[in-house]
């Protein structure tokens, strides 16, 4: 019996244990209130997921085809997040 691989942002909610500064948990609840607070944490942990796999990619095309620019950067980050904001999918983590 194989277990599932889920990708980023997929899968059964799971409860983890996780431990923030209490000014940052009180700012998370000011901005979205105690019931989406799992949401937003997800979410931002998502975002920076994406961006740490996004920058292994530009790091992989640099030491192949050499240096980007920072305009290509920035532009490879707004194709980057339209595309996933448009399937809400994301590449399974490794």
């Amino acid at each position: 019996m194989s277990e599932a691989t889920y990708n980023i942002g997929e899968g059964p909610a799971t409860r983890v244990s996780l431990s923030l500064p209490e000014g940052t948990a009180e700012a998370i609840r000011a901005r979205v209130g105690k019931r989406e607070f799992s949401a937003f944490i997800a979410e931002a942990v998502e975002r920076e997921l994406r961006g740490q796999l996004l920058d292994e990619y530009l790091a992989d095309y640099e030491s192949r085809q050499g240096p980007v620019s920072e305009v290509v950067r920035q532009r490879a980050r707004q194709v980057f997040d339209e595309v996933f904001a448009e399937e809400r999918e994301c590449p399974a983590a490794s």
